[in-house]
């Protein structure tokens, strides 16, 4: 009943855009603080941002930090995740994650099933 469900992964080029969403359902959303955390072949689980339960408050890794921009909808119960100038480090399955998640915890909160993102040249 509880469901993350990200979506917006795709394959694109260096120094593109992609817009992340999570669709949250079955608990209280608006109650927790929100992440992104991706996983790459080379880098493992890797926190990504978090988000305050009511959106005021941001962290980023330094990583993607400037190019990347997590918000919410509490009404709608979406998490977004703005990433620009995207580089092919950046490429690995993103999820959505209840949560600060500034160390990654697999079996921690919620999680979803994760969509993909693929930058290639």
């Amino acid at each position: 009943q509880v469901q993350l469900v990200e979506s917006g992964g795709d394959l694109v080029q260096p120094g593109g855009s992609l817009r992340l969403s999570c669709v949250a359902s079955g608990f209280e959303f608006r109650a927790h603080p929100m992440s992104w955390v991706r996983q790459t072949p080379g880098q493992g689980l890797e926190w990504v941002s978090l988000i305050s339960s009511d959106g005021t408050y941001t962290e980023y890794a330094d990583s993607v930090k400037g190019r990347f921009t997590a918000s919410r909808n509490n009404a709608e119960k979406i998490l977004y995740l703005q990433m620009n100038s995207l580089a092919t480090e950046d490429t690995g399955i993103y999820y959505c994650a209840t949560g600060g998640q500034r160390t990654p915890v697999r079996g921690a909160g919620y999680w979803g099933r994760g969509t993909q993102v693929t930058v290639s040249s």
